[in-house]
């Protein structure tokens, strides 16, 4: 047989081929069929008109479609898109070079790639590479990335079934400031002694091979968990004792989102080795590996081998190039700053109406709500967070839910950095609306 193109099929024809033929990757697919997407929405193909508060997956930082980046897809596409890997053009150094001015030194030498995991996988299997060692310490609800060393960095969900990860692998707990575990005498979290037990027990579990630290500086699957202010330095710390790279992964957080940069700015400290992906292709497939140069040479020295199909491609490259010079010329730092400041106060708002809402955290455009039974036992139930995604995407809004055991659902809010105040609006009133909603139509069930 041979493969055709056909008409549009109606909509029963489409789920029945997509029942048929679709491996399920993660969840239910959402039950829309989605045309195009434009600015901050995306459009279905019975005409409903769906506010995109995730920007894609946590990725499109200038909004869907942006002018600029189509313009340069088009043009990059018709003169340069693809290379043997072993080839150079100017759109991927000259990324490389404005990545690095970015940042602060030492951090000069990039290595781009295409997504999240890949870019997680390439530095630790660099810093395994350069220290000689090879174990690896990650957040307890961290994800990386789905492929062999990323997975086995992930704790925040796929772990099971699957057989061994890769060995020398261990968790600490994370600083949740709202559900603390290790508690100072007024209750808040003592980030200080749970980072001390917690390397307490990596020192007493390693072999002496402990290569580096893989952690986010907000965790995003975790929850939106951002790890109190001198937690990252004290980590850095830890990481120094003990001969190990510090590796962030900027995936989510990078590129201007959280009103910086780079979160890692907040805490003035530099890590070795930084990972950027969704946020530096705004949406298309293109990630970098960031270190230094004496990191970079010693991996060379040892024959660094990372040569995957679309490693340094020139069409990604050149989107990057333009993601930065709308970034620049727009100030999405500070915008990100003023909007996210304008997102805050309206969930802080919806918490007042709503004693649902047990927690909101979260910087920039990057904020996180906890929904929760009881605000006095944090009491959580996962049917009611399903209510309120299940309401918001009927009224319009597109959000994302992150069950994890011990915590309520955590709403996750990533809208573009390009999205305006009117549209932060609209998406706090439906899911203001959403929340009443899902409250008053069933008293919700406890518990996991």
């Amino acid at each position: 047989m041979t493969a055709s193109t056909t008409a549009p099929t109606s909509t029963d024809t489409f789920w029945a081929d997509a029942d048929r033929h679709l491996v399920r990757y993660g969840g239910a697919f959402t039950h829309e069929i989605i045309e195009r997407a434009a600015g901050s929405f995306v459009f279905t193909a019975d005409g409903r008109k769906i506010l995109d508060f995730t920007s894609g997956q946590m990725s499109a930082i200038l909004g869907h479609s942006h002018p600029e980046i189509v313009a340069t897809v088009q043009r990059q596409v018709a003169s340069l898109d693809h290379l043997f890997s072993g080839m150079l053009s100017r759109p991927v150094v000259d990324l490389a070079r404005r990545l690095a001015e970015t940042l602060p030194a030492p951090l000069e030498k990039a290595l781009l790639l295409t997504t999240g995991a890949e870019s997680n996988e390439a530095a630790v299997r660099m810093a395994k590479l350069v220290t000689g060692k090879h174990e690896i310490v990650s957040f307890a609800r961290s994800w990386h990335g789905m492929t062999q060393a990323a997975a086995s960095a992930t704790y925040s969900a796929g772990r099971k079934g699957y057989g061994p990860g890769a060995p020398g692998n261990f968790a600490i707990p994370v600083p949740n400031t709202y559900r603390p575990d290790f508690t100072t005498d007024d209750g808040s979290l003592d980030w200080r002694r749970q980072l001390d037990f917690a390397f307490d027990l990596i020192d007493a579990q390693s072999t002496g091979s402990l290569a580096a630290c893989l952690v986010e500086p907000i965790l995003s699957s975790g929850g939106i968990i951002e790890p109190p202010p001198g937690y990252f330095a004290a980590l850095h710390a830890k990481c120094r004792e003990r001969g190990m790279l510090l590796i962030l992964d900027e995936a989510q957080t990078g590129l201007c989102r959280t009103g910086t940069w780079y979160a890692f700015e907040r805490d003035g400290v530099v890590p070795d080795i930084l990972t950027l992906s969704k946020t530096l292709g705004a949406g298309l497939p293109l990630a970098a590996v960031v270190t230094s140069a004496e990191i970079e040479q010693e991996a060379y020295e040892r024959g660094f081998l990372f040569f995957t199909t679309h490693v340094a491609d020139p069409l990604v490259a050149a989107v990057g190039n333009t993601v930065l010079d709308v970034l620049i010329a727009d100030e999405l730092d500070e915008r990100a700053r003023t909007l996210g400041a304008f997102l805050h106060q309206g969930l802080t708002d919806i918490a007042a109406r709503h004693p649902v809402v047990g927690d909101i955290r979260g910087r920039g455009l990057l904020a996180g709500l906890e929904l929760v039974v009881d605000r006095e036992t944090k009491q959580h139930s996962n049917e009611l967070g399903a209510r309120v995604t299940r309401r918001c995407l009927e009224l319009g809004l597109h959000m994302n839910i992150v069950q994890l055991a011990g915590m309520g659902g955590v709403l996750r809010m990533a809208p573009p950095l390009t999205a305006t105040e009117e549209e932060l609006s609209l998406g706090l009133a439906m899911l203001d609306q959403a929340i009443g909603d899902a409250c008053t139509s069933q008293a919700p069930s406890t518990g996991t």
